[in-house]
């Protein structure tokens, strides 16, 4: 495949981060559309996808320039390269800080959480069917060997897949990322038509959590074990765990909304103070307490 997508002088343009760089411009600009679609301000929702998308960076260069230190501090121009470097705890990392920015966000702005949740999940499909595709080009997350003879299967030769993502060089294997992206993009488009058709605020949300869900999990199938953790002697690995959680998360999330529904007078979104004061008939007359107290 392409790591390198061009060169401009010495300078090489990084194939993984121009195409993730597309999807996150698509996805950006999809979520205007979804937020206006979700009833929620598309102003705030922009500024609470470029908090996240700093936050996700910094903290996944941060966890690699502490893990190098000291590689780092020998050799501080390896700086301008760690763009380059993929791994999942990288990835983890960034998921974390960007989904703690966003809800920090979105609490601090008053924001109603479950409708931006609604309006973030197609983007966010898309962009990972995005970064799913640079990853194919580049050799991250690169799947297992392929069948001998299989039509799709990739091979990696050139020397900088192997140096940034630690593909093996010459060697058939399955196209797991195109599955991925594949897989992404088919949620995607679910969503983005399931958005104005949903009775209740965080459905879309749920869905996300889950088809993401199944979609990590099986793709995992595919994928070389090399760093990704494992549990039950390889019989499960970390991103499946992550995928597990994700699956019981949006399941929460769909059962919640489930019940609020059968009693919507107690859901604090359909709780209003009129909901909650009494009845004038059923208040005393104040010349009844009186005849009380007397």
């Amino acid at each position: 495949m392409h790591p390198v997508l061009f060169h401009i002088g010495t300078v090489l343009i990084p194939t993984y981060g121009a195409v993730t760089a597309l999807g996150v411009l698509l996805a950006l600009g999809l979520t205007q559309r979804a937020a206006r679609i979700a009833g929620v301000d598309a102003a705030k929702v922009w500024n609470l996808c470029i908090l996240s998308l700093f936050a996700a960076l910094a903290a996944a260069r941060l966890l690699l320039v502490v893990a190098n230190w000291s590689a780092v501090r020998i050799h501080p121009a390896w700086l301008l390269g760690l763009a380059m470097v993929h791994h999942p705890l990288l990835a983890a990392a960034g998921t974390l800080a960007g989904a703690g920015s966003a809800a920090w966000y979105a609490r601090r702005t008053r924001l109603p959480l479950r409708a931006t949740a609604d309006a973030l999940a197609p983007p966010l499909a898309l962009g990972l069917a995005f970064e799913q595709l640079g990853a194919l080009a580049a050799g991250s997350g690169y799947g297992t060997d392929a069948a001998t003879g299989f039509p799709l299967a990739v091979t990696y030769t050139h020397p900088l897949a192997a140096i940034w993502s630690g593909a093996p060089l010459g060697v058939p294997l399955q196209p797991v990322q195109a599955y991925a992206a594949m897989a992404f993009l088919a949620l995607g488009v679910l969503l983005l038509v399931w958005l104005p058709l949903q009775r209740r605020k965080g459905d879309v949300a749920g869905l996300w959590l889950m088809g993401a869900a199944v979609a990590i999990y099986i793709t995992e199938l595919w994928r070389a074990p090399e760093g990704r953790g494992s549990l039950a002697g390889g019989a499960i690995d970390g991103p499946q765990i992550a995928a597990v959680a994700m699956l019981l998360a949006g399941a929460l999330v769909l059962c919640e909304r489930k019940g609020a529904a059968h009693h919507p007078n107690t859901s604090p979104e359909n709780t209003s103070p009129d909901t909650i004061r009494a009845p004038a008939s059923d208040l005393p007359a104040p010349e009844d307490e009186a005849r009380g107290r007397a």
